[in-house]
């Protein structure tokens, strides 16, 4: 018996719903492997696309997530809730396969990036000073969208800028 893929390629429904998931997004789940045990950590995080649409995240370097980034800049990030009402596995989420890399306070695009930030995280302004404080850019290497059941798509990198 042969076995069917139940993930499609993406269409144009799957694609919009990936980049509305995106752009609603003001936190996502981050996993990381734990540079120590090598056990997988997770953590939820501060989340916006920076201004070419690439996930983009304010981190400390005191935070855990950080290490774990610094030791192997592999990852996962999803976005996407629950809504008040319904079966929390029928609401769309978007898996993403990322790549970081560490923007600090020192960087030519940190300032553009600091203000994009905070137009969209304004209580942020609070810390975002702080000498801990870095922007982390995402460099998406592959995307997977449950749009609830028996909708599921694989999402090209490039469907997401």
């Amino acid at each position: 018996m042969q076995k069917t893929d139940p993930v499609q390629p993406a269409d144009q429904g799957a694609r919009a719903l990936a980049l509305a998931l995106l752009s609603g997004a003001g936190f996502a789940a981050l996993a990381v492997l734990d540079p120590v045990t090598g056990a997988p950590a997770i953590s939820r995080i501060a989340f916006a696309r920076d201004p070419t649409g690439m996930p983009l995240s304010l981190i400390s370097s005191l935070s855990a997530h950080h290490a774990a980034l610094r030791a192997n800049p592999a990852a996962a990030i999803m976005v996407g809730e629950p809504g008040p009402k319904g079966d929390p596995l029928t609401h769309p989420r978007l898996m993403l396969q990322v790549s970081a890399s560490f923007i600090p306070q020192g960087d030519p695009a940190h300032a553009g990036l600091r203000d994009h930030w905070l137009e969209r995280h304004p209580k942020s302004k609070l810390y975002i000073h702080f000498a801990d404080f870095g922007f982390v850019r995402f460099a998406v290497t592959s995307a997977m969208l449950n749009g609830g059941f028996g909708k599921a798509f694989r999402i090209a990198p490039e469907d997401l800028a």
